[in-house]
């Protein structure tokens, strides 16, 4: 209680002081409640026509920012998605390109394989012509050399003995000198 007293005692000190202070800085009510009057319809103003306008251009600019942050997160997951569908599509051609290259190396070892052996088998059909060839030479020059060499046995035989040799003789000379030579 008193402390109440106190407080009351100092409490129309306080404002007797302050009647003082705005004495002293030339303070006037009607002046101050005009300016409060005045603040407060800046005030009004202000956030009616410029607050109220700036927040919601700021929200709407939050939003933007976050379904921007959303659409980026999705844009990054299926980039993510799309370079894994790609390094599968690249691994999987990769793996054909090796089977047909695989391919490619059997068939061509194959063809290799029968293009040798074709050649192979002509080279031997060439060879066993050019026996037959060889062959049918030497039978056809063996048998010019007979008919040569009987000839000369009868030209050779007719001089040396000086008469004329009969069909007969000359049959008889070209079968002996063709046995010898054949010997």
């Amino acid at each position: 209680m008193i402390s109440i007293f106190f407080l009351a005692q100092a409490g129309g000190g306080i404002v007797d002081s302050a009647k003082e202070t705005a004495q002293a800085f030339g303070f006037e009510w009607p002046l101050f409640l005009s300016q409060c009057i005045s603040f407060a319809i800046v005030a009004f103003l202000l956030q009616k026509f410029a607050y109220k306008p700036i927040v919601t251009i700021l929200e709407e600019r939050r939003q933007r920012i976050a379904e921007g942050l959303a659409n980026a997160e999705k844009i990054k997951r299926e980039l993510a998605e799309a370079e894994k569908r790609y390094q599968e599509i690249l691994d999987k051609a990769n793996t054909e390109a090796q089977r047909m290259i695989d391919e490619a190396r059997a068939s061509a070892s194959a063809v290799a394989e029968r293009r040798t052996q074709q050649a192979i088998s002509e080279a031997e059909g060439i060879i066993a012509k050019a026996r037959e060839a060889t062959e049918l030479e030497h039978d056809r020059m063996l048998s010019e050399l007979k008919r040569e060499v009987g000839r000369l046995v009868l030209d050779t035989t007719s001089k040396v003995t000086g008469k004329v040799l009969t069909d007969d003789d000359q049959r008889r000379i070209s079968e002996e000198t063709a046995q010898q030579v054949a010997v």
